[in-house]
């Protein structure tokens, strides 16, 4: 459930999509893995996600690297399998709430993989995605749910999002995310 009302509008005049469909509060970080959307009107879904690289480890520019395709595959064991892997995100938010963006809204970032919604395959032609910086058994921090709730009002402003879902939702059995640990209570009060 979205409730697109007015104080959604004006909470997100503090964090603003531009025309262009970069946040202008992010920091960008462009990723090479994107493309045009099928449709650029139909932007209908948010997906949330969560990522560490590694696995249980925060900080660092590892995630960021991977978005841009210059991860250091040897500065890690589990890095390997990452390899030739080619894979975005709209948006990351750190474990200190700090926002980057890699994709612009207006294109199809690669965050959904093989994926379906409400009978629609391939969700990374119609969807939004957030990768908050943690895992599915460690809880977020606060922060992070400030910023996620700003930029969220910010694309709730912006765009025709109907539904906000867990990747987990979009890709059953195959993804867990954004785990256990996320509060979508709070998440779905602070927005709104």
């Amino acid at each position: 459930m979205i409730r697109n009302s007015a104080a959604v509008n004006l909470l997100a005049s503090v964090w603003q999509i531009a025309a262009d469909g970069w946040c202008r509060q992010a920091s960008r970080q462009p990723s090479p893995n994107y493309n045009a959307r099928p449709d650029p009107a139909d932007i209908s879904l948010l997906v949330i996600h969560n990522i560490s690289l590694p696995a249980g480890q925060f900080g660092g520019p590892h995630i960021s690297d991977l978005f841009q395709n210059c991860l250091d595959c040897s500065v890690h064991e589990s890095f390997e399998s990452l390899r030739d892997l080619k894979v975005s995100s709209h948006f990351l938010i750190r474990r200190d709430g700090a926002l980057l963006q890699f994709v612009s809204t207006l294109e199809r970032a690669w965050h959904a993989g093989i994926s379906s919604f409400d009978g629609r395959p391939s969700c990374n032609d119609f969807s939004i995605g957030i990768e908050l910086e943690g895992m599915d058994d460690v809880p977020f921090e606060p922060v992070q749910y400030e910023s996620l709730s700003l930029l969220t009002q910010a694309l709730l402003a912006h765009f025709p999002i109907t539904h906000i879902v867990g990747h987990s939702e979009i890709a059953p059995g195959r993804k867990t995310d954004p785990g256990t640990c996320f509060d979508w209570g709070r998440y779905q009060q602070d927005i709104s």
